[in-house]
């Protein structure tokens, strides 16, 4: 498997988890992967940093660029895209994984939460493709995927979640907005949520680990599935909000027991935002 030979590949946030998942599954294709997060020293809590997921990308077979970013500083920004160009050449797919979370209405929110989920997630969305662009539309099939929601106004969401829901939901957002804007480069724009909660720290942080393995899929089926997306020609599919399943279904992939935590385990809890 080798049809991203030469094609580079910018995720934010991708030392682990999904992003982490994204990025080998890229690198077994044969991309340049850039890794552009802010951890660059592992500790107790966090394992992986940006050097090591580098390293499993080379093994993989890929290309590694490991830089340290915050997401919320644009000059970061814009010099990370800048390093991803002057050393593979170009820019063809970007993925907004990088990301905040926070479970609580607007009584429990801080401001500085609530300052913090907006600017890494519908924020960082924004610099990321305004920085990109002019490489993007370079590209013979370039992408901006972003991991984001289906908008969704249920009360039920909105009642319990409305902070997080307008970080997420201006993600998605955004990035229809663009799949419109952009139609006239030939740059796809859709977005990609999982269908079930996927076996990450930040879903372990709040269930504890083993609860986690119980109602969980692994991180592969966000890496195939968005493979699914960002290598479909250029205007094939773009303006669409996706989940996992949704994606694969379009390759063809409906047996999805594999993916699950626990193997023929089929209780599986239902992400956010998805009734």
């Amino acid at each position: 498997m080798n049809n991203m030979q030469g094609r580079t590949v910018f995720i934010t946030g991708g030392s682990r988890g999904i992003g982490r998942a994204i990025a080998l599954k890229a690198a077994q294709a044969g991309a340049n992967v850039v890794i552009a997060a802010k951890t660059a020293v592992e500790t107790a809590k966090l394992s992986g940093t940006i050097y090591s997921v580098a390293e499993e990308i080379e093994a993989e077979g890929g290309k590694a660029l490991p830089l340290i970013l915050d997401v919320r500083d644009e000059q970061q920004i814009h010099s990370a895209i800048q390093q991803t160009v002057e050393t593979f050449g170009g820019l063809d797919v970007l993925i907004n994984n990088a990301g905040a979370i926070a479970l609580t209405g607007v009584e429990s929110t801080s401001l500085k939460q609530y300052d913090l989920i907006q600017t890494i997630n519908h924020r960082a969305t924004f610099i990321c493709a305004q920085a990109a662009l002019p490489y993007l539309k370079k590209s013979s099939n370039p992408h901006i995927l972003s991991l984001s929601p289906p908008v969704n106004m249920s009360p039920k969401w909105l009642g319990m979640l409305s902070p997080y829901a307008l970080s997420k939901y201006g993600m998605t957002i955004l990035t229809l907005g663009m799949a419109e804007e952009f139609r006239h480069y030939g740059i796809s724009c859709n977005t990609l949520w999982p269908e079930t909660y996927i076996a990450t720290a930040a879903v372990s942080k709040n269930l504890g680990e083993e609860n986690t393995l119980h109602v969980s899929r692994k991180p592969e089926i966000m890496a195939d599935a968005a493979y699914a997306i960002y290598t479909t020609n250029r205007g094939e599919l773009t303006g669409q909000s996706l989940t996992d399943e949704q994606a694969l279904a379009r390759i063809g992939i409906t047996d999805l027991r594999s993916y699950a935590c626990i193997e023929g385990n089929t209780q599986l809890q239902k992400d956010f935002f998805l009734d």
